[in-house]
C-alpha cells in the first residue's frame, strides 16, 4: 500500500499543464501585453486596473472567469495575465481533466503567481469541479489515498496561483463554481476597424505586406471575430503567392475570399445554407431549434453557438418563444419576396402604438 501511495504522489509532482511546442509556436500571433492587445477595451481598462493593485500588494489577481463566443481572445488573456503577474500559464481543458487526479496532478505542480487557464470550463466533471473548490478558496488540494479501510485523505497545501476560466456557455456553469471567480467578464464581438488592426498586425508578424484596402476587407469579413480574421489572412496570403503577388491587395483579397465562399457580409456557405432552410422550408419561421438542426443535418448547440450569435448580429435571424425567424433583411439578403404568411405574422407580432 506505501509503494502505491508513493507511486500516487509520484504522478502529482509530474503532472503539469504546460503547452506543448506546437502550442508555442501557434502562440507567436498573439500579443503579449495588454497594451498591444487590440479591442476589448472597456475589458482591457479593468483588468490594468485589477493586475497593478494584485502587484502592488504581493498577491495572486483574483480568479478570473471569461465568458463570450469563441475567438475573441480569451486563451490570450490568459497568458498576458500570467505575464503581467510574472508567473507561468498552464494550459487544460475541462474535458481533458475526466478524474479528479488529474487535476490534482496539474495544481500539485503549480507555482506562486501561476495562471491555470482552463478552456471550456462548464464541462469539468462534477468529481473533479468538487476538488476545485477548496483549492479556489483556500489554496489547499485534498486528495484520498488508498482504497477501502485503509484509505486516508491527504491535504496538500498549493501555492497562491490565479485560476482564469473560459467559457462560450456561461449558464451551463453551476453556480457553486461561478460563485468562486472573483472578476467575471464576458468579451464582444469586435468591429471591423480593430479587426483591421489585428488583420494588419498579424501581417507583419507572417511578414507579408498588405495594403490597408485589403485588410480592412478581410476584417469586415470575419464574424467580428480574431480567430476568424487571422485564418482568412492565412488562406488569402496562400493565394497572393501562388499568384505571384509581392503582397496582398484588396482585388487579391477580395477574390481569394469570394474563392472561400465569405461574402462581402461575412456570411459562409453554412451561414447561407441556414437562411435558406429558414426561409424556403418553413417559410421564413419561426421554426424550433431542433427542427432546423434536423433538416440541415447540423448538431443543435453548433447551430445555436457558431451561426446564430453572427446572424443575430447581423440582423438575419430572430429568436422567438416560438423558435427561430428570418427578418426582412434576410429575405432582401436572399433576394427573395416575403410570403403573406410572413407578412401577416410580421403585423400580428408588432407591438401597436
Amino acid at each position: 500500500m506505501e509503494s502505491r501511495d508513493r507511486k500516487l504522489m509520484e504522478t502529482l509532482r509530474q503532472g503539469n499543464g504546460t503547452p506543448r511546442k506546437d502550442e508555442e509556436d501557434h502562440l507567436s500571433l498573439r500579443p503579449e501585453t495588454l497594451d498591444s492587445f487590440i479591442g476589448q477595451d472597456s475589458l482591457k481598462e479593468k483588468l490594468r486596473i485589477f493586475v497593478a493593485a494584485s502587484r502592488q500588494r504581493g498577491e495572486p489577481l483574483d480568479h478570473t472567469l471569461f465568458y463570450g463566443p469563441p475567438g475573441l481572445g480569451k486563451t490570450t488573456l490568459a497568458s498576458i495575465i500570467a505575464r503581467e503577474m510574472g508567473g507561468q500559464l498552464r494550459i487544460t481543458t475541462g474535458p481533458a481533466l475526466e478524474r479528479a487526479g488529474d487535476l490534482a496532478a496539474i495544481l500539485s505542480n503549480l507555482q506562486p503567481h501561476d495562471v491555470l487557464f482552463i478552456d471550456e470550463i462548464h464541462r469539468l466533471p462534477v468529481t473533479v469541479e468538487e476538488i476545485l473548490y477548496p483549492a479556489m478558496e483556500d489554496y489547499n488540494l485534498c486528495i484520498v489515498v488508498g482504497k477501502g479501510p485503509l484509505a486516508r485523505s491527504v491535504r496538500l497545501q498549493l501555492p497562491r496561483f490565479t485560476l482564469v476560466g473560459a467559457t462560450t456557455r456561461l449558464g451551463l456553469m453551476t453556480s457553486p463554481l461561478r460563485a468562486r471567480f472573483g472578476i467575471v467578464e464576458q468579451l464582444d464581438l469586435y468591429d471591423p476597424r480593430d479587426l483591421t488592426k489585428i488583420v494588419t498586425r498579424g501581417a507583419e508578424v507572417l511578414g507579408v505586406q498588405i495594403e490597408e484596402d485589403a485588410s480592412l476587407e478581410i476584417g469586415r469579413r470575419s464574424r467580428g471575430t480574431p480567430r476568424v480574421a487571422l485564418r482568412l489572412l492565412r488562406r488569402v496570403r496562400d493565394v497572393a503567392a501562388v499568384s505571384g503577388e509581392a503582397g496582398i491587395r484588396r482585388t487579391v483579397a477580395c477574390s481569394a475570399l469570394d474563392m472561400l465562399g465569405v461574402d462581402p457580409e461575412g456570411l459562409d456557405d453554412g451561414d447561407r445554407k441556414l437562411l435558406r432552410a429558414v426561409v424556403e422550408l418553413f417559410d421564413g419561421g419561426p421554426v424550433g431549434l431542433s427542427t432546423l438542426a434536423a433538416a440541415l443535418n447540423e448538431d443543435a448547440q453548433t447551430i445555436e453557438d457558431i451561426y446564430e450569435p453572427f446572424l443575430i448580429q447581423k440582423g438575419f435571424l430572430e429568436r422567438t418563444p416560438r423558435g427561430r425567424k428570418a427578418t426582412r433583411g434576410t429575405f432582401a439578403y436572399l433576394g427573395f419576396e416575403p410570403s403573406s404568411r410572413f407578412r401577416q405574422l410580421s403585423l400580428l407580432e408588432e407591438p401597436e402604438g
